[in-house]
């Protein structure tokens, strides 16, 4: 765990350095496919604790954490098959990271990241 101040500009700018963040993207894709089958099942994109699930299962009851993965799926499964290959994940954590960037803004904020969070990346 470390501290970092982090901003909205500095994320954007990881996103938008596609090379890097593509690499970071595929090496959690590369963690998170347990069974090695090159897709991310709904169970192992849940177990994904270090960005998501851990904060949802703490303020969330498990029907919304449900509901939240039907939305993600339906949105980002664009073959409808119940799993994400590394572009459609690749799509989602782009967009979830842009979302986090406008949440921040402009203005610095001090927060507590995991050593192998995708923001740790950005700073």
């Amino acid at each position: 765990m470390s501290v970092a101040f982090i901003d909205g500009p500095m994320i954007t700018k990881f996103v938008e350095d596609s090379a890097t963040f593509e690499k970071c993207i595929k090496e959690r894709f590369d963690i998170l496919d347990v069974n090695k089958d090159g897709v991310l099942s709904r169970d192992e994109l849940q177990n994904d604790v270090h960005d998501l699930s851990l904060v949802e299962s703490a303020l969330q009851s498990k029907e919304e954490v449900d509901n939240l993965y039907d939305v993600l799926f339906e949105k980002f499964d664009t073959g409808k098959k119940g799993k994400l290959d590394l572009k459609e994940f690749s799509t989602l954590m782009k967009e979830v990271t842009i979302a986090k960037a406008n949440g921040f803004g402009n203005t610095p904020v001090c927060i507590i990241l995991q050593e192998d969070s995708l923001l740790q990346k950005v700073v």
